[in-house]
């Protein structure tokens, strides 16, 4: 018979019964190693451990054999090999751990030992290839695991930068008082924020919204900073004025993600305030929801305007907005995962509430993260981004009226 795998141990006093059974079984292939006691067994688990155990012992020599065997995790079928003649002593065997009894001598009744053994070697296979996939599975853990390290000391280093390229907090530039909030749902977010001065007069603020989450969204913010700095760079030069002009930004923002190739694209807010016209100028890509204008001692009310979101087309348009500040204002701007926690049935009374929260007086980040306690949810919906822009330079009447609504710039 052509040579097999399997490795059979006898444990056995009655050296002649084993080597009948040892000689049987070679001759069907097996590789076999016999000895006397169990002492001697246990020594030779430390070479090569056996796949199937023949074992002439008694019942409470089985079953510490048994729990050896358990304690090593090793699965080795024990084969009960004894003269036994009655079956209180076929019972024991079994109950001490036996996985099958063979009677001897075995040259009676080789059929029922052919049988024992195919049974025993289908567990066995099975029991290896248990093995290797228990096997396989705790290489892939431990490599989910190693990636998952790797992941999050990415994601560490991903957060530092973004965290290094916002503004810094409560600024005041001009006359104007600027601050933001930025909390990601995830541990890297694609919303992104920035407000600096663009000339003597004039400061830039704008909100973005990246679409999608994760890395690849926070990389499109890292893209938004770049180019900020880039204008204002070529804006000291000379080499080009885009920066002064919101809709001239949106384009640039757009042909930048154009040529990334990353599929990505962007909602976003920009304005433009002058503090010597009293006025603010914006373009809106798709951004929503709008901010919201708050003049000292009025009412409070959402942007108008509207725009195609920035990345998505060859040669978008947008047009430019005007809205005079001819009196002390607050100017709020949100990303819309805002909207994700404020509890309302409908988008409409999400967006009311919001309104009455800015209304009754809640203009500062402090007040409006205390509001809609955004300290106290775990876990985010969708990245929160908002920017607080408080007006304290005294107002100069420019006879221009109390305009509300905002107008398109010709």
């Amino acid at each position: 018979m052509a040579s097999r795998t399997e490795r059979i141990l006898i444990i056995d006093s009655d050296e002649k019964a084993r080597a009948e059974l040892d000689r049987y079984l070679e001759s069907r292939g097996f590789y076999v190693s016999g000895c006397p006691d169990l002492s001697s067994a246990f020594a030779l688990f430390n070479d090569k451990a056996p796949d199937v155990i023949f074992a002439d012992l008694p019942a409470a020599a089985i079953a510490d054999l048994s729990e050896r065997l358990e304690q090593v995790d090793a699965f080795i079928p024990i084969v009960a090999y004894s003269g036994a003649s009655r079956a209180a002593d076929v019972v024991a065997a079994l109950r001490a751990g036996a996985s099958d009894v063979v009677l001897k001598p075995c040259s009676e009744d080789r059929g029922a030992l052919d049988d024992v053994l195919g049974k025993l070697f289908d567990r066995v296979r099975v029991n290896r290839l248990n093995q290797l996939y228990r096997q396989e599975l705790e290489e892939a853990n431990r490599d989910l695991r190693e990636g998952i390290a790797e992941l999050r000391a990415d994601q560490r280093a991903g957060r530092k930068v973004q965290l290094r390229m916002l503004p810094d907090h409560e600024q005041v530039i001009g006359g104007l008082h600027v601050d933001h909030l930025i909390k990601p749902s995830l541990y890297l977010s694609g919303d992104f924020l920035d407000y600096f001065r663009i000339s003597d007069d004039q400061t830039l603020v704008y909100i973005a919204d990246v679409s999608g989450h994760g890395a690849s969204s926070a990389f499109v913010t890292v893209l938004l900073k770049n180019l900020t700095n880039r204008l204002q760079r070529n804006l000291r030069r000379g080499s080009s004025e885009d920066i002064l002009y919101p809709e001239r930004f949106l384009e640039r923002i757009n042909s930048e993600l154009l040529d990334t190739g990353l599929g990505k694209h962007v909602t976003v807010f920009v304005g433009i305030i002058s503090e010597s016209t009293r006025m603010l100028r914006y373009a809106v890509g798709a951004h929503f929801p709008m901010p919201i204008l708050a003049f000292e001692g009025g009412e409070a009310h959402f942007l108008e305007g509207s725009g195609l979101p920035v990345g998505l087309f060859d040669e978008p348009k947008w047009e430019v907005y005007e809205v005079p500040l001819d009196k002390p204002f607050h100017l709020i701007l949100f990303s819309d995962g805002i909207l994700e926690v404020i509890k309302a049935q409908n988008l409409d009374e999400k967006e009311k509430r919001l309104l009455e929260l800015v209304s009754g007086g809640r203009h500062t980040i402090a007040s409006l993260n205390e509001a809609l306690d955004l300290s106290g949810i775990p876990e985010l919906p969708d990245d929160i981004a908002l920017v607080s822009v408080t007006d304290m330079a005294p107002v100069i009447q420019s006879g221009s009226g109390d305009l509300a609504e905002g107008t398109v710039s010709k």
